[in-house]
């Protein structure tokens, strides 16, 4: 039954790297920047380190258990992690530039440098290590490695996302709050199983399932989940009326409200129009008001014209 699962897990695995990966080359081409380029490499190397350094220890498992002592298993599983996690390092790296460049900042080539030299040297001290030490102790370091690296990058590229640069965020607010606090909670529910492993194989899955489904989150959500503004690769586009009251789920009442804001009508003209009390249209635009992440009329008419062009 649990060998049925890992083939279920693995093709689900090979769906969601294949989905990442198309998703992320669409963003790619239809993009008049390079900002999706790093989104590309990122679910590239994600991916690569997963089905290497995570269904590889699997394969072995599977493959090699009964020719091996388990002294050698364990020394063959921590050499597959440790060679894969080159991979992980640049997907680090990736998804830092691609938070950066959500947020409105520049990455720098000493950024880049210094990020590959610090990350490449605890490597080499963790794979020294491993060599030196027990099994049991070089597992136990190289799985801590792993959780205390993910969770310091993907925090970082959540605050980078979180606090952009003022007026040089790429996406909108309300995406914003969804994408940065989404990422990091995604990062630690991918390291719980990991936390409590052992020898039980229903978290190998479980993490295998975490993993491979948690990273093809960004290109999926800012394919689906959001019109992102300012990347289309014509820069004339704009989204509808319609489009925009969608993306920010604003109801068909709430819908005319925005219309008659835009066209310049106060509360008391709006009820009267609309056959509403000026409580209830006070009641809506304050909704709307939430939902759109701005704190006046003249914000809103802004944004409306930004997004929609109206």
């Amino acid at each position: 039954m649990l060998r049925f699962l890992f083939y279920i897990i693995f093709i689900v695995s090979v769906a969601m790297a294949a989905l990442g990966i198309i998703l992320s080359s669409r963003l790619k081409n239809r993009s008049k920047t390079d900002l999706f380029s790093s989104l590309l490499y990122f679910q590239v190397f994600i991916f690569t380190f997963g089905f290497y350094g995570i269904w590889g220890q699997v394969i072995i498992k599977t493959f090699l258990a009964t020719l091996i002592t388990p002294v050698q298993m364990s020394r063959f599983t921590d050499i597959s992690v440790l060679l894969g996690i080159p991979f992980l390092v640049f997907a680090w790296l990736m998804l830092i530039r691609f938070s950066a460049g959500l947020s409105g900042r520049k990455n720098s080539n000493w950024f880049i440098f210094l990020f590959l030299f610090i990350n490449f040297t605890l490597l080499a001290a963790v794979g020294y290590y491993t060599t030196r030490a027990n099994t049991m102790n070089s597992a136990s370091l190289i799985r801590k490695y792993y959780i205390i690296m993910n969770l310091i990058i993907t925090f970082t590229g959540a605050y980078l996302i979180h606090l952009p640069l003022k007026g040089r965020a790429v996406i909108h607010d309300y995406d914003r709050k969804i994408i940065a606090p989404s990422i990091f909670l995604i990062m630690i529910v991918q390291c719980l199983p990991l936390i409590f492993y052992t020898t039980q194989e229903w978290l190998v899955v479980i993490l295998i399932f975490t993993f491979f489904t948690g990273n093809a989150f960004l290109p999926v959500y800012l394919t689906y989940g959001t019109l992102v503004s300012g990347l289309s690769s014509d820069p004339g586009r704009e989204i509808s009326f319609e489009d925009f009251c969608r993306k920010f789920e604003v109801s068909p009442r709430e819908t005319d409200i925005v219309h008659e804001i835009c066209n310049g009508l106060s509360n008391k003209e709006i009820s009267e129009k609309l056959f509403i009390s000026i409580q209830t249209v006070k009641d809506h635009t304050h909704r709307i008001y939430i939902k759109t992440n701005v704190k006046s009329r003249v914000q809103l008419i802004t944004l409306v014209k930004e997004e929609v062009g109206k």
